[in-house]
């Protein structure tokens, strides 16, 4: 008998400047993701984003300005990740809150440093030619 896969339901933030994508490695981690985090009880997507990413980045996203990139799905042992992702313009200063141990900028080249859902939106966004193939990063 074969049982269902646990989902692991998740909002992230896309924020690409100058062909990089913005991310964050959170406290006690050593992998980058892209920012954003699981909605608590019944959050909206939008809410979700709006909560993860003040909480993470220090910044009020403006919910008018959100769009709907593209939603990902990839498993991990036990689990699928399901990731709905978005872009949105901001108000404030990105920095790294007290939960963010660093934030970097990253292109196609550092694909292999951020799990495999977060694989598939850089493959997307590489193909769009929204994210540089250079191999340098810089915080």
């Amino acid at each position: 008998m074969q049982t269902e896969q646990r989902l692991i339901d998740t909002v992230a933030w896309v924020r690409i400047e100058h062909g990089k994508i913005l991310c964050a490695r959170p406290r006690g981690k050593d992998v980058f993701y892209i920012p954003g985090g699981k909605r608590e009880g019944a959050e909206s997507d939008l809410e979700t984003l709006v909560r993860e990413i003040r909480e993470e980045l220090t910044v009020e996203l403006t919910p008018a300005s959100v769009a709907h990139v593209g939603t990902y799905e990839a498993p991990i042992p036990d689990a699928v990740v399901r990731m709905a992702c978005y872009t949105a313009d901001y108000l404030g200063t990105l920095a790294a809150s007290s939960e963010i141990e660093e934030v970097a900028w990253f292109t196609y080249a550092d694909r292999d440093e951020v799990p495999p859902v977060d694989q598939l939106l850089f493959d997307d966004l590489a193909a769009a030619g929204l994210l540089s193939p250079l191999t340098e990063t810089s915080c």
